[in-house]
């Protein structure tokens, strides 16, 4: 397949590229080679890639800072996706576009399918909804959610809720982390391999959760975190009332992934696994 990944010095979009280049053709865009806000640029830039496959990476993901920004977090998130998509359809490319956890209100109580009707309570959240529906546009598309990412690969950031904590264990530092929001934190490694799981086995189109199995609070995972390096945590557990953020979050957002798991027999692995993986590296 020739893919082409849009977004890919970021932390997903470096994944996708490293990893489906050794075994595809990889065309790689970056915000420097590529203006998502400019449709015109989009479509000559894709249209002369002529790719099997586009995997947007990209997004405008300062969560609280799209509540003061919500034009750009519009064209980034939505927008650019409807370019995308209208490229994806007028040469008959498949399009994997990313989504959030965001997307529900947050009131569950266990996994969430993807029946389970979304409604965004930001400007970020309401902002990738939109991405998702003009993603669905196109015959053959792929929308994965994902949530609270964390990895490296070569040529891209290691950030994120999940490395902002190891990185205070390490260094002997107070962290801070929420009590009452449930998560299940995805390995970028481990979401673009069932990424490309999907493409290469050429998969029923639709929305699918694409998360490591399990969930914990953020306390929870910290506590695990600290134990597999083997360090002493000095912990502050916060609630999410009392931090008073800008954009609101999800108490519990927690996916499900069977939907994936019945589609292509593709089994996400545990958060833990995934963590000691991240940890050993």
């Amino acid at each position: 397949m020739r893919i082409a990944v849009v977004g890919a010095r970021g932390q997903l979009g470096a994944a996708v590229a490293h990893v489906a280049g050794a075994r595809h053709e990889v065309v790689a865009f970056d915000r420097t080679s590529l203006d998502l806000t400019n449709e015109a640029a989009v479509a000559d830039a894709l249209g002369a890639a002529v790719p099997d496959v586009i995997v947007n990476c990209a997004g405008y993901n300062a969560v609280d800072a799209c509540e003061s920004n919500a034009v750009q977090a519009l064209q980034v998130n939505a927008f650019a996706v409807r370019s995308l998509a209208r490229v994806a359809r007028a040469t008959g490319a498949a399009l994997v576009q990313y989504s959030t956890d965001f997307v529900f209100e947050g009131t569950a109580t266990s996994p969430m399918t993807e029946d389970v009707p979304p409604n965004p309570r930001s400007v970020y959240a309401s902002s990738k909804l939109l991405g998702e529906w003009f993603a669905a546009d196109v015959p053959r598309h792929y929308v994965l959610r994902v949530e609270s990412l964390f990895g490296v690969a070569p040529g891209g950031p290691d950030k994120g809720s999940l490395t902002a904590i190891v990185n205070g264990l390490r260094s002997g530092s107070v962290v801070r982390v929420f009590g009452d929001r449930t998560v299940s934190p995805t390995h970028i490694e481990d979401a673009v391999g069932a990424t490309l799981a999907l493409l290469e086995r050429d998969a029923e189109p639709g929305l699918y959760h694409c998360v490591n199995s399990g969930s914990a609070s953020w306390h929870e995972i910290a506590l695990e975190a600290a134990r597999l390096l083997g360090v002493t945590a000095s912990i502050e557990v916060m609630t999410l009332d009392a931090v008073k953020l800008p954009a609101a979050r999800p108490r519990y957002c927690a996916l499900s992934n069977a939907k994936l798991n019945a589609a292509i027999g593709y089994d996400m692995p545990t958060w833990q696994n995934a963590l000691g993986r991240y940890l050993n590296r």
